[in-house]
């Protein structure tokens, strides 16, 4: 059955790829005959109507040979005189069937014709300009950029800046007499006043450097430094040098500014120098520890520029830049850490919030790449092709070498040149009709004469 199948197709279609000359009607072979009225009504050989009159020859460069078809040229040989001749009839819905003369499928189709200049490279696919747009044709052109990015998400994990976090003490043992600052999260400022202890050494050290300073200046000197080694404020011995009076309660002041994450401290409480009162944490910047996939790992270095978004700001974008690339993966996720610093100079950020983190890096070597876009590419997996607009509605399928991909773009290795258009949208469309017609021409016999059908499609 295949056999007989592919011999019918065979007979079917035109072989002969040779130009027509010169000639007269008489030595030339017709490639089909049509009724003489012009009606849609074809043979393969020479037939008569019922009226007993001969249809009229049709030849390979479309003329015609005498009877009344002769003068009509809205019938099916007309055709575009930059096309070349018509070669066969395929099926209008892209089945593997083709006529040497015009016919329709079961559902009443006209069969469409294929011309010599159409596919005169393999694969070559001509749409007409009216179809073009109805298909959704679009085309982008081959550029050269000076890197090709792609990027990097990730997800991290905001922290205080552990490099400004500091712990509220007491150098000597007390208790606490007052607290300033009495809750956690409350904002302190560089020498602010938290606490107030009573604290009998540094009040006797106060004391004696009064003591001091009236006798022997040596003295007041070592006592004055004994003060400031037991943790005496410098605004308190700047208050004692002008008063000249020792008080009770003696001030703990902030040594740095942040907000109070950790309160310890409270009133009436004995503290000794091995207890911190509070712990502080400096807001501005924060950090942003994230968990990188180790394939891209290798792309990430200290410096570039990463964006963040936070699910409590939804459409907020926050800038910073990576600042340490930690030095180990882990064996259960398979991901490495990389450190983020972000600027808060609003506040907004708080420690414990959740980040999506997308940063450009290098998909390939430095240097200039020809890139095109993705969708442009047709990959079968073992091959890639590219549909190259040739002008006049025509496009070819062109393999090329794909290299890194990024953002959208891949890069073109080699089988394109910079300023060629490529198509992006509807290119499926149009490598299927490609791999048709490309497929048919598999068909062809050369420098055969096409075989004679006892009828064609009427």
């Amino acid at each position: 059955m295949k056999v007989r199948l592919l011999s019918l197709v065979l007979a079917l279609l035109p072989v002969s790829t040779a130009t027509p000359g010169p000639a007269t009607a008489a030595d030339r072979t017709p490639l089909y005959y049509q009724d003489p009225d012009g009606k849609p009504a074809y043979s393969a050989n020479p037939k008569k109507t019922s009226e007993g009159r001969d249809y009229v020859p049709v030849y390979a460069d479309g003329s015609q040979g005498s009877g009344a078809a002769s003068s009509r040229s809205s019938g099916p040989s007309a055709r575009p005189a930059d096309r070349g001749r018509v070669l066969y009839y395929r099926n209008p819905m892209g089945l593997p069937d083709t006529s040497p003369v015009p016919k329709k499928d079961a559902m009443g189709m006209a069969y469409l014709p294929v011309y010599e200049n159409e596919i005169r490279d393999a694969g070559t696919v001509f749409v007409p300009p009216g179809r073009l747009q109805i298909l959704g044709v679009r085309t982008a052109v081959a550029a050269v950029r000076p890197v090709l990015n792609r990027s990097v998400h990730a997800t991290g994990i905001a922290q205080f800046d552990e490099r400004r976090i500091a712990l509220v003490t007491s150098r000597v043992g007390g208790w606490v007499e007052h607290l300033d600052i009495a809750a956690t999260g409350d904002p302190v400022r560089r020498g602010q006043v938290m606490a107030e202890i009573y604290a009998p050494d540094l009040v006797a050290s106060e004391q004696e450097y009064l003591i001091a300073t009236s006798l022997d200046p040596a003295m007041a000197t070592a006592a004055l430094e004994r003060l400031r080694s037991l943790g005496a404020p410098e605004t308190e011995i700047a208050r004692l040098r002008r008063t000249r009076h020792a008080v009770r309660h003696i001030p703990v002041v902030a040594p740095a500014d942040g907000v109070v994450t950790e309160k310890m401290a409270v009133e009436g409480a004995r503290v000794g120098p091995d207890q911190p009162l509070y712990r502080t944490a400096d807001t501005t910047p924060i950090w942003l520890i994230a968990e990188v996939q180790e394939q891209d790992l290798g792309a990430v270095r200290v410096g570039q520029r990463v964006h963040a978004g936070l699910v409590a700001f939804p459409g907020r974008r926050f800038d910073g830049t990576v600042d340490f690339v930690y030095p180990s993966v882990s064996t259960e996720t398979r991901t490495g850490r990389i450190r983020i610093v972000l600027p808060n100079a609003d506040g907004a950020l708080r420690a414990g919030m959740y980040a999506d983190i997308a940063m450009d890096v290098p998909a390939s070597a430095a240097g200039p790449v020809l890139v095109v876009p993705s969708s442009s590419v047709i990959d079968s997996g073992t091959r890639q092709v590219v549909l190259v607009e040739t002008g006049e509605g025509r496009f070819a399928p062109r393999s090329v070498r794909v290299g890194a991909r990024g953002n959208d773009e891949a890069q073109i290795l080699d089988g394109l040149k910079a300023g060629e258009s490529v198509v992006v949208g509807a290119n499926f469309l149009i490598d299927s009709e490609s791999n048709l017609r490309t497929a048919l021409q598999a068909f062809t016999v050369p420098d055969s004469k096409p075989a004679r059908a006892g009828s064609a499609g009427r």
